[in-house]
């Protein structure tokens, strides 16, 4: 039984190697040329990767758009150019040996598949690593693309396995059911951390702030300087000095506001003046405010009207902006109008109110008497 074995092994192999034998007598000028475009597109192939290295090499390590495209193209492989070459040449020849077509088509399938994740990989860490800039060696995300690099890797390695024993005639509907549950399952018990990190890497590519932006968050607000940027948290120093840690999911759920971002600054002011100022010299107060803000070399003028009768004043709104978005600047500017209009109101003879009342008595004729106007008797001796 074993000599029959042999024999008929034998007899395969024989068979095999004169199918072989006569297709390349059959086609040899097809084959000849298709040999001669094959060798010209792994050529082609291996100047593409040649050419993403130089890109890498000159980058001097700064990330880009062109870099992420020169580092995936640097990454392919030398099987993968091959594979792509013998499957032109196969596939150009008419009825290649069946075992030869099915090899090279397998062959071909699995370069392709995992040359495909490995484009995939690098374009995705690229991009991410790209959004994250120069930030990735001073805050924490740099610990977080470690965490990205293993799921990327094993999620694109995964599909392609899939996508291999597919094509090869494995019937891969269990194993993609099992693979389904177990994400759910992992997905399920590892559900903050993910959220978690799904938040970093929304931080990343939305950039609602960076490492050493000031920030305010929360209710009642909470303003700090964003420290360090984590894969699960983000470290803010507050104003009061202590450091607050929040979770980054819950940071982007708050409202935020980056101060960082501000070009200048709005002051609202408002001033009230006695009853008593005259009509004109309130007509006057908006103009006489408007030269007391021009004097100051950060200050834009925008308006400033009498609004509203306030209990004890007329009260006015002051409105100008800072060219500055430096709070120092806007607090300087606004004491420097403050002091101002303190000076220029003196001058116009116009005063400030404060909170009083004022009783008035009616005479004698039932007209109203202005308690101030009244003369004080001289105490009884």
């Amino acid at each position: 039984m074993t000599g029959n074995l042999l024999e008929r092994t034998r007899h395969t192999g024989f068979e095999r190697w004169r199918d072989v034998t006569e297709w390349l007598s059959a086609n040899s000028l097809d084959l000849a040329l298709a040999a001669t475009v094959a060798v010209l597109i792994a050529l082609a192939l291996i100047a593409v990767r040649s050419f993403g290295r130089r890109i890498v090499r000159k980058s001097g390590g700064v990330r880009n758009w062109r870099t992420v495209l020169g580092q995936a193209l640097a990454k392919t492989s030398m099987f993968f150019i091959l594979m792509c070459a013998l499957k032109l040449v196969v596939g150009q020849a008419e009825d290649p040996p069946r075992f030869i077509a099915r090899t090279v088509d397998i062959l071909f399938i699995v370069a392709a598949a995992f040359q495909a994740a490995v484009w995939g990989r690098e374009l995705i860490l690229g991009t991410v690593q790209a959004r994250i800039g120069t930030e990735e060696d001073n805050s924490r995300l740099g610990s977080a693309m470690s965490l990205i690099r293993l799921l990327v890797t094993v999620a694109l390695f995964a599909i392609a396995l899939v996508v291999i024993l597919d094509n090869i005639g494995v019937n891969v509907t269990g194993l993609v059911a099992g693979l389904g549950i177990g994400g759910i399952a992992i997905g399920l018990a590892a559900q903050g951390i993910f959220s978690d990190l799904f938040a970093a890497l929304a931080i990343i590519f939305d950039r609602p702030f960076r490492r050493g932006d000031t920030i305010s968050f929360g209710t009642p607000p909470t303003t700090g300087i964003v420290e360090e940027i984590g894969l699960k948290s983000t470290r803010i120093r507050s104003l009061g000095g202590e450091q607050v840690v929040i979770a980054n999911r819950k940071l982007l759920d708050e409202r935020l506001q980056n101060w960082t971002e501000l070009r200048r600054r709005r002051v609202v002011m408002s001033f009230g003046l006695i009853y008593q100022t005259p009509p004109e010299l309130l007509a006057r107060i908006p103009l006489e405010v408007k030269e007391v803000v021009d004097a100051q070399p950060l200050a834009t003028f925008d308006r400033c009207h009498g609004h509203q009768f306030g209990p004890s004043s007329i009260d006015f709104e002051l409105v100008f902006f800072v060219e500055s978005p430096n709070y120092p600047d806007a607090m300087a500017m606004r004491q420097a109008v403050v002091l101002g209009m303190i000076r220029k109101f003196d001058e116009l003879g116009a005063s400030f109110a404060y909170p009083a009342q004022i009783e008035f008595q009616a005479g004698p004729d039932g007209k109203i008497i202005d308690p101030r106007e009244v003369p004080v008797a001289p105490p009884e001796r």
